[in-house]
């Protein structure tokens, strides 16, 4: 069986029966018809996989790996906060008229700063880092501005990556491993997309700094479950997990700005029927 589903299994059954209801409190977010979107919640969850062994993909239904890293490269690549440069339509609720989502993701790792010897934005200062100085414990990037907040169409949920360099004995490539930090996650909607595009940006970049990927853990301080996605949830864990796809990267690409969505090759994806049509809080 995946390890991704077993730990998504364990994670959502962890929220039903341990979490928070936060039925009749005053929430922000809520759903087209303007009901109020509670949702069941636990505080601190963390989640650790090992890309050596296997690609964290879900099979209980199927994640869209190529459109999950199509997201990561506009906010990393193309350093862009406008759902015109994105496939996946999954910002055009927060988007302005022109396409923007304010001064969110993309636009935060555009702006440049003084580093060392020139001028860096935030992912090439990374690359930067790993090339030259692997082993520094500095090494991470920041999209919780709070001097931009109020121009941003959504406060980022998934704010913060760490990366930090290992070593094996034995193995002569130093080992990439790198800490997603997250202010909330939609577990239904959101969770396994996250894990999937992450992983993708720490494979892809173990690989232009010459190493290999190791560990990605996710830390979620509100991991959720929404009142609507429950019997869903429910449904969804029942089934029974299938194996892992193997999942790599086209190994000519030495260029991080060089990668596309083409780049990414998905073998033996078996996944269950996917949930159509889940209801989204805004």
């Amino acid at each position: 069986m995946s390890y991704a589903d077993e730990i998504f299994i364990n994670m959502c059954n962890d929220i039903l029966t341990n979490g928070t209801d936060t039925k009749g409190e005053a929430v922000r977010p809520h759903w087209e018809d303007g009901t109020s979107a509670y949702t069941i919640k636990k505080f601190g969850v963390v989640n650790r996989y090992d890309l050596r062994k296997e690609f964290p993909a879900l099979t209980l239904r199927k994640t869209g790996i190529k459109s999950a890293f199509d997201e990561i490269l506009w906010i990393w690549q193309r350093k862009s906060n406008n759902i015109h440069d994105l496939k996946p339509h999954i910002w055009d609720e927060w988007a302005d008229e022109n396409g923007s989502i304010g001064k969110a993701y993309g636009y935060q790792m555009g702006i440049k700063h003084k580093y060392k010897e020139g001028m860096f934005d935030q992912v090439d200062r990374v690359l930067h880092d790993l090339k030259t100085n692997p082993y520094s414990r500095r090494i991470l990037t920041n999209l919780y501005v709070h001097n931009d907040l109020s121009e941003m169409n959504l406060y980022p949920c998934a704010y913060s990556m760490t990366f930090n360099v290992t070593k094996e004995e034995g193995n002569d490539k130093l080992i990439l491993n790198a800490i997603l930090n997250q202010r909330s996650n939609d577990v239904l909607a959101a969770n396994n997309w996250n894990v999937v595009q992450y992983s993708l940006l720490l494979m892809a970049f173990a690989q232009v700094s010459g190493m290999v990927p190791g560990e990605f853990v996710h830390v979620i301080a509100d991991a959720h479950i929404y009142d609507r996605h429950v019997p869903l949830i429910k449904e969804l864990i029942s089934r029974k997990p299938l194996p892992a796809p193997k999942v790599y990267l086209n190994p000519d690409i030495k260029n991080w700005y060089d990668f596309t969505t083409d780049d990414v090759i998905v073998e033996n994806y078996e996944a269950h029927e996917q949930i159509k049509n889940i209801p989204i809080a805004v």
